[in-house]
């Protein structure tokens, strides 16, 4: 107990401590760094802090199925709110990020994220959710990385969720390979629901990329069918 609540400590003065000067740097950064790809680097190095500080270790398996150059729409299950830092730790690749549209109007914060160039998602409004995957996917084109979250939600148990198909066109549209992503463990670290977290580890497997080229917006059903069973299989597995 006196363990978490040291790491909750850590995690929450960190937090607070850094957030301000590390948006202004990169507010600042942005004006120069029109890609993106620097402001980038330093957002993953925040989240590694995230990770160090919360006491959690990170173990990678798969890195392998993956080619250098390549640019790719990341698919993974979705138990807690620390899948985003371990992913962006995880994935060494320039990774773009669709999230919430509430999230881009907190001062500073959200500032950052669109100077980073994550993508804002309105789920209330079904057009706007569809300019955003056309943004989405022509950042894919431009040579970035997308991660999205089939199941559109949290899992509150653990189990995987039902995937809705919007990533999935995404991917088609895109042409570029989806990768399916596992993650084991995050549901521990901070359950959904909860504002504490527990240290320990947290597995990441990731799958074989399934091609998306020459596939048309009709088989997205079939597309989302397979990636959920293999990332079902790796969960089975423990993510090991």
């Amino acid at each position: 107990m006196i363990r978490v609540l040291f790491h909750n400590l850590c995690l929450y003065l960190y937090i607070l401590i850094t957030v301000p000067p590390f948006a202004f740097l990169i507010l600042f950064l942005a004006l120069f760094d029109r890609r993106g790809r620097l402001t980038h680097r330093i957002g993953v190095f925040w989240l590694r802090g995230i990770l160090w500080v919360s006491g959690v270790k990170l173990e990678v398996r798969g890195l392998e199925h993956l080619r250098r150059g390549e640019s790719y729409i990341f698919a993974a299950n979705h138990r807690s709110q620390f899948d985003i830092p371990v992913l962006a730790v995880a994935l060494p690749y320039q990774i773009r990020w669709l999230a919430k549209e509430s999230l881009f109007r907190i001062p500073l914060f959200g500032w950052a994220l669109k100077a980073i160039g994550y993508i804002p998602v309105d789920r209330r409004n079904p057009r706007k959710g569809l300019k955003s995957l056309e943004a989405a996917a022509l950042k894919v084109r431009e040579g970035f990385s997308v991660v999205i979250f089939p199941e559109g939600t949290r899992s509150p148990d653990g189990r995987l969720l039902p995937f809705k198909t919007g990533g999935f066109v995404l991917a088609i549209k895109s042409g570029h390979p989806v990768v399916p992503v596992a993650i084991c463990g995050t549901e521990r670290i901070m359950p959904k629901g909860k504002l504490y977290v527990r240290p320990g580890l947290v597995r990441v497997k990731i799958l074989q990329p399934i091609e998306t080229r020459g596939l048309s917006l009709r088989e997205k059903t079939e597309l989302a069918t397979l990636v959920r069973m293999k990332i079902e299989e790796a969960l089975r597995s423990g993510c090991r």
